[in-house]
């Protein structure tokens, strides 16, 4: 992965965990996880990553626009992630350690995915489908994203 594709993904975990106000906040926070990185460089990968500044009740904050499923996050989202396995009822994604989290928060948010929920620890992300009959669905829903 490049060293733009591990910025934006770490740039997404940010995002994802914490509130985040202004764009010199998310510098900070980028500094502190090893990243050093121009503002001109941010404003560009917020762009590219589709994420917003919206009001909110104690001033502003970043969130990713509405359209989840933008083309670029999906991209970073499908190299994040190894394999899928799965049996009759549960789906397994192995994902890069330390990203099964932001990958089971951008599953979660899928519309018609027939995920139910998501478990995830370090690498690994437990999916629960709806039904058992929608399991290959979701594995080609999985794997669509995966490219």
């Amino acid at each position: 992965m490049s060293s733009k594709q591990i910025r934006q993904s770490k740039i997404k975990e940010i995002i994802t965990s914490k509130t985040v106000s202004s764009q010199e906040e998310l510098l900070e926070y980028l500094n502190e996880s090893g990243f050093d990185t121009t503002q001109a460089t941010l404003s560009r990968d917020l762009h590219e990553i589709g994420i917003v500044r919206v009001p909110d009740d104690n001033g502003f904050k970043y969130v990713f626009h509405q359209d989840d499923n933008s083309q670029a996050i999906k991209q970073i989202i499908g190299m994040e992630i190894i394999s899928v396995l799965n049996n009759e009822s549960t789906v397994v994604v192995k994902t890069m350690p330390g990203r099964a989290q932001g990958v089971a928060i951008y599953l979660d948010k899928l519309k018609g995915s027939h995920i139910i929920g998501t478990v995830a620890g370090d690498d690994t992300i437990i999916i629960i489908p709806d039904s058992n009959a929608n399991v290959k669905l979701l594995i080609d829903k999985i794997s669509q994203i995966m490219g």
